[in-house]
């Protein structure tokens, strides 16, 4: 009698074909990342290009840790929002006060982690870890952000997504100038309609630099209620199909349904503040609601340090963060996000044609006012 495989024995034999000079990259994901953390690669690779790229489900990304200064933004962010990968951005402000850098002409060179700090000082050299730059890019990146937020459309309150729209108009323009193509995030971000927040908008040099001109009687402010309610609604309206849509003979017809996926890279505040939005809408409008659908983590944070950045997607599920039947959708990459960014952006652009820009930013007036109708019937008013 022959012994009964256990259920435990389905998956896939380890027998991967050997590396050439001929594997492509989306071949050596597929093939070669068979265990442990490049095994969860591979997961990661496969869940933003199979299922979160679908044409239904609406892609958030949060970034933290300094991705822009590393290249990143040039390297992987922009052509995933090009390939209309990537509809909505939550960020640090320091990523998009360094992505400035590029869009305005200055130079970020390769550096060493073991050259002395006093000598870089004296040297007017600022280092990130291995990236080295001069004193004077800071300086420099500080008056253009002085310069353009005197103008007339920036002295109100507004949210992060509107400042960061109208500052990548204006590095979209520099970069026209200058010759540059594609350098900067906010300029592409700006040229797609893709929204970006940031969650602590004091939290950067930028911020500093709107502190500072306060000081002058400048009328900026940002509005966190607004960035609060706006990606709610970004989030509610992609569940809900973006709304309302019209018949042939102009009458409401049902919404379609939609789908949200998380892809987060690190954590921190950026990361609460994506996945927020589903407590915001269920515990606090009380509006029906379940989480988010696709939860993709690149993290190098431990979970059981009991903070926001290690926890686990099962965990996001007891805030209503995360829907429970889509927990099989989730998947946690301990790796380096400039180690795993580039990867699953390359897969992603081998393994999947480009996606129709959602463009996100066009469309919060329509996600408010769904939003609004939606929580004007709920029992928490």
């Amino acid at each position: 009698m022959a012994k009964r495989t256990s259920k435990f024995l389905q998956g896939r034999r380890i027998d991967p074909p050997p590396i050439t000079g001929k594997t492509t990259l989306a071949d050596l994901v597929d093939d070669a990342f068979i265990a442990y953390n490049g095994a969860r690669l591979r997961e990661a690779c496969q869940l933003f290009t199979r299922k979160m790229l679908e044409p239904e489900v609406t892609v958030g990304m949060s970034l933290t840790g300094a991705l822009t200064p590393a290249g990143l933004g040039i390297s992987a962010l922009i052509p995933l929002i090009k390939a209309g990968f990537i509809d909505w951005i939550i960020s640090t402000g320091a990523n998009l006060y360094h992505d400035t850098h590029f869009g305005i002409g200055l130079r970020m060179h390769e550096g060493r982690s073991d050259i002395s700090d006093v000598v870089l000082r004296a040297e007017e050299v600022v280092r990130i870890y291995d990236i080295f730059f001069d004193y004077s890019v800071l300086l420099d990146t500080d008056a253009f952000f002085r310069k353009i937020i005197e103008g007339k459309e920036f002295q109100k309150p507004i949210s992060t997504a509107e400042f960061h729209y109208l500052c990548g108009r204006y590095i979209h323009e520099r970069e026209r100038k200058l010759g540059l193509k594609e350098k900067s995030l906010l300029a592409v971000a700006y040229e797609y309609g893709v929204p970006i927040y940031t969650s602590s908008p004091g939290d950067s040099s930028i911020g500093m630099n709107v502190a500072a001109k306060a000081l002058q009687g400048n009328r900026l402010a940002f509005d966190p209620s607004l960035d609060v309610n706006e990606t709610a609604a970004i989030v509610l309206s992609a569940k809900r199909g973006g709304g309302p849509s019209k018949t042939k003979k102009g009458r409401a017809a049902k919404p379609r349904p939609g789908l949200s996926a998380c892809f987060i890279l690190g954590g921190g505040s950026p990361k609460n503040f994506l996945l927020q939005t589903e407590p915001q809408i269920q515990e606090v409008l009380g509006i029906d609601e379940r989480g988010h659908d696709y939860f993709l983590q690149v993290t190098d944070a431990r979970p059981d340090t009991g903070g926001l950045s290690g926890a686990t997607p099962g965990e996001a599920v007891s805030w209503g963060k995360v829907d429970p039947d889509r927990l099989p959708d989730a998947v946690v990459c301990y790796v380096d996000s400039t180690v795993a960014l580039p990867i699953i952006t390359a897969y992603a652009l081998a393994r999947h044609e480009p996606r129709e820009p959602k463009r996100l930013y066009d469309q919060r007036a329509a996600s408010m006012d769904l939003l609004m109708s939606e929580y004007k019937k709920s029992k928490r008013r």
